[in-house]
């Protein structure tokens, strides 16, 4: 099993209409072991590890989607992506396009400082095939050999 060595940055704006605390809620659902401190207008929090964001996007089936946003914005070993902190209230992820929405939006940096960020990439967002990753094709088709997925 890869040990992927990664810092992630995440920045929510708090705007005046909003409770801190509800912010903060809001983050956790998408990033459960960010480490948040308050800082002037906003919460900056910090964590090590993409599992359960992963975990969400499988459950939305919505992989290739992450993994277009991450390749597009892949400089050097850190790529960037900004959610919606409406959807993020629920635990949904949506990816922010254009121009910021009416509470901010939430902004992440991730950093992979090992193996190689398009390893990581692939490992947070895998291929798909029908919306199934090929990771979990090529194990069902181990299991079963005789299965045709036509």
């Amino acid at each position: 099993m890869t040990v992927y060595s990664v810092d992630v940055e995440i920045r929510a704006p708090v705007e005046p209409t909003e409770v801190t605390d509800r912010v903060a809620d809001a983050v956790r659902e998408l990033f459960p072991n960010a480490e948040l401190r308050e800082e002037p207008g906003e919460l900056v929090g910090e964590a090590h590890s993409l599992d359960h964001f992963s975990q969400r996007l499988r459950e939305q089936a919505i992989l290739d989607t992450a993994r277009n946003t991450f390749e597009d914005t892949l400089e050097g070993d850190t790529f960037t992506f900004r959610l919606k902190k409406q959807a993020a209230f629920v635990g949904t992820v949506n990816f922010a396009v254009g121009s910021e929405g009416e509470l901010g939006d939430i902004f992440v940096e991730v950093t992979v400082r090992d193996p190689d960020p398009e390893t990581f990439v692939e490992y947070v967002a895998p291929p798909t095939e029908d919306g199934v990753p090929l990771d979990e094709l090529a194990e069902e088709a181990a299991r079963d050999p005789t299965r045709d997925r036509d």
